[in-house]
């Protein structure tokens, strides 16, 4: 996946010597905080709700915890909420803020296009961009779920649009593609919880509600991000019913052919560039990832947490 780009620190500092007394709301609340801290990125008192680590809570409860914290354990800029030292991602984050704000219309147009293409159910954008935290000149990460026996065939088509866009001088990346039954993720730790919960849906809503269905399990991580952050979009691909044309000579055993043929051919390629990082392929996914992002992160985070106030 998802999974958000991780953005490397401008300024490494960790805070040291926290104070060792939290409640284990505020505890929740600080962890939330220092996970989006990995990706120089503040929260506000909303978000930190939606992402509140480990704990379910009311929003003023967790607005009740914020100020407390922000008397000692936090800083607090404007509407935003960040660990002691790190007040400087606040800019970070308008700046990439603005970023996102010009990239959406894009990501839009060309979340149409691979919505419309044949065997595709689902489109969402993952990654930075799902959070408007997206660098200068940034990828758009798509996850896309498709027809069951055509991930590879979908997949080829999509790398058409990937092509077509280049030449307009936009990255796209649908570099996570599931079949329908695939939709259940195995690794279950906080950062494919958050990978999960962040994603926005552009098309393929009722497919959306069966994949957080079907990974319940996110709400042992973070129980209060429930359903989507937003939906953008209609919903919808541009030519249904062209679409639907469009896979009936593909729905043969030609297009399983194909849809083998292609797998076997880049998976050929792909798998010796897999090793060491969080890419996997299958019939039933392209998990297209090749760095070790999820790595990086949980660890940083590791980090922040040995120095986190204890309850």
């Amino acid at each position: 996946m998802s999974t958000p780009a991780v953005a490397h620190s401008r300024s490494p500092t960790i805070p040291q010597a926290l104070p060792p007394h939290l409640t284990p709301l505020e505890t929740a609340v600080w962890r939330a905080i220092a996970y989006a801290d990995v990706f120089d990125y503040p929260l506000t008192a909303v978000e930190v709700h939606r992402y509140l680590v480990e704990a379910a809570a009311t929003l003023p409860e967790v607005e009740a915890s914020l100020d407390h914290l922000a008397e000692t354990h936090l800083c607090q800029a404007n509407t935003y909420y960040t660990l002691p030292g790190r007040q400087n991602t606040v800019a970070i984050r308008q700046e990439r803020g603005e970023h996102a704000r010009q990239l959406w219309p894009v990501a839009l147009k060309y979340g149409r296009l691979l919505s419309s293409l044949p065997f595709t159910r689902m489109v969402a954008v993952t990654g930075s961009l799902a959070v408007d935290n997206v660098a200068l000149n940034g990828d758009i990460d798509y996850l896309l779920v498709v027809a069951n026996g055509r991930v590879w065939l979908n997949r080829a088509f999509a790398i058409l649009i990937v092509r077509l866009a280049a030449r307009h001088g936009h990255t796209l990346c649908p570099n996570y593609i599931l079949a329908e039954n695939a939709l259940f993720f195995s690794e279950h730790n906080l950062y494919t919880a958050h990978e999960v919960a962040q994603m926005v849906p552009l098309s393929g809503l009722p497919v959306y509600q069966q994949m957080r269905q079907m990974n319940s399990w996110t709400a042992a991580f973070l129980p209060n991000a429930n359903g989507a952050p937003h939906v953008m979009g209609d919903g919808r691909a541009l030519h249904p019913h062209l679409q639907a044309l469009a896979e009936l000579p593909l729905r043969t055993p030609l297009g399983q052919w194909l849809d083998r043929w292609e797998m076997q051919r880049k998976i050929r390629k792909f798998q010796p560039q897999a090793a060491g990082s969080d890419a996997a392929f299958s019939r039933n996914w392209c998990k297209g990832h090749f760095d070790t992002h999820k790595q990086y992160a949980l660890t940083a985070y590791q980090t922040r947490l040995e120095e986190r106030p204890r309850p």
